[in-house]
């Protein structure tokens, strides 16, 4: 085994100091592909092919200016980091949070490169944001935030450069902001965002396509065991877009999902989540989980965190990065659980993951079964440039055949190296050869 991994991951850390979410993503990836790595060492290192990798293309960093309702002027930062673009224009979400910083960025940029590479299609990956929080923020002030953010943003993305998506805290009310100060200081319509809203260029499915393509991934991976998630317990962290339509499509599918948390508590119902009530309490009122036991008088409510704990078959983290940790993981074991994979981006700790693998549980990591919206907004992509609205169910039945290749490829790939049914070491092999692929083609730049 050669040290070259070793000597990158120390460069970053060295290089990127006081950055623990992004050293975190890229020892995780990078010793992941130890096998490859190794056979091909003497070319790697010749080309310096990783030390290109885990640096950014480019990496942007701005203020935001902006006055709220009482007539005082805030101060925010914006970040963009454009990480990778052998296969494609950037591809990557905006992520309006406070505790947005460039480690944040950076991780979930590097991390959406390989991701993107899964899914077959021509983007690559890029991420951005700011620490401005648009919880509590009237509709004008999230407006003169979202305009003053694209004042700048503007003049580093395209159609065919970057094209932004949603993230935390930012949804159709943001992405509708942003786009229509794009669209005024450039003088162009274009696809220069995806998750629009469906009368200006968006695509159906859009809103459901993570949480959808997360079980689309489970039920592939149930069925290639001749098993299904018919009467199967499922637990579900978040109640934001992926794990509403997470809940939804694995009741669909016949498993029964008993839990859902936010920032503030969890909900357990042992009769299973109702979907309607939690879409009313927040994508309607936008409102705490608290309310929940208003629609159901039989659920229970908790503070703090507890989804962890409820025995189940299946694990869905859907919430955010780093959520569920080793004292999770063994409580999951202890449960039963056969099951865990990642709705949200790099939900589970590296030592919580190291844990439920060497304990025999499936664990599907984030890069492959969270990439369902990534997908689907390059349809949405490719439906701008092509000046066309497909059906609900023609993009539904797309963001499926995706899901169920990507399983396969990831599958294929672990098995090639030796590592079958190691679907960390598969997602991040078979996403790594085609940027490198791609990356050598195009020469040293």
């Amino acid at each position: 085994m050669s040290n070259y991994v070793d000597e990158v991951i120390e460069l970053v850390i060295k290089q990127n100091p006081g950055e623990p979410e992004f050293h975190q993503a890229v020892k995780e990836v990078l010793n992941s592909l130890r096998p490859v790595i190794d056979a091909n060492e003497e070319k790697f290192r010749r080309d310096a092919l990783l030390e290109r990798i885990v640096n950014p293309e480019r990496q942007i960093k701005f203020r935001v200016p902006w006055v709220d309702d009482k007539g005082q002027v805030q101060v925010n930062s914006g970040y963009r980091i454009q990480f990778n673009s052998s296969i494609g224009p950037y591809k990557g979400g905006i992520r309006l949070h406070p505790s947005v910083n460039f480690s944040i960025i950076k991780f979930l940029g590097f991390e959406q490169v390989f991701k993107n590479s899964l899914t077959g299609l021509p983007i690559g990956g890029g991420k951005g944001g700011s620490d401005f929080d648009p919880k509590g923020k009237s509709d004008r002030e999230v407006m003169a935030f979202c305009q003053s953010f694209m004042t700048e943003l503007c003049k580093h993305i395209g159609a065919d450069t970057d094209v932004p998506a949603g993230d935390i805290g930012t949804g159709a009310r943001e992405i509708g902001y942003m786009f229509g100060q794009y669209k005024r200081i450039r003088n162009l319509y274009e696809g220069v965002l995806t998750g629009k809203g469906l009368s200006y260029g968006g695509s159906l499915a859009r809103t459901e396509a993570t949480g959808y393509g997360l079980l689309y991934i489970v039920e592939e991976l149930l069925k290639c065991k001749g098993d299904s998630l018919v009467g199967k317990t499922a637990v579900v962290s978040g109640a934001g877009n992926v794990a509403i339509y997470a809940i939804e499509k694995a009741q669909q599918l016949g498993a029964k999902v008993v839990t859902c948390s936010d920032s503030t508590g969890w909900v357990y119902d042992p009769d299973g989540i109702d979907v309607a009530a939690l879409k009313e309490i927040k994508e309607v009122k936008r409102a705490r989980l608290t309310e929940y036991k208003n629609y159901r008088p039989n659920s229970e409510y908790h503070e703090g965190r507890g989804v962890w704990t409820i025995k189940c078959d299946i694990a869905l983290p859907c919430a955010t990065q780093n959520e569920l940790n080793l004292d999770d993981a063994k409580a999951l074991v202890a449960n039963g659980t056969k099951v865990v994979a990642e709705g949200a981006n790099m939900p589970t700790t590296l030592e919580a993951t190291e844990y439920l693998q060497s304990q025999g549980v499936t664990f599907l990591p984030g890069k492959a079964s969270n990439a369902g919206g990534v997908a689907t907004s390059a349809l949405e992509m490719s439906q701008n440039s092509e000046r066309l609205s497909w059906s609900f169910a023609e993009v539904d039945a797309k963001l499926k055949d995706i899901m169920v290749n990507l399983f396969h490829n990831i599958d294929n790939a672990a098995k090639k190296y030796g590592f079958e049914g190691n679907y960390v070491v598969g997602a991040n092999i078979a996403g790594f050869e085609k940027v490198v692929d791609a990356m050598t083609a195009q020469g040293i730049v």
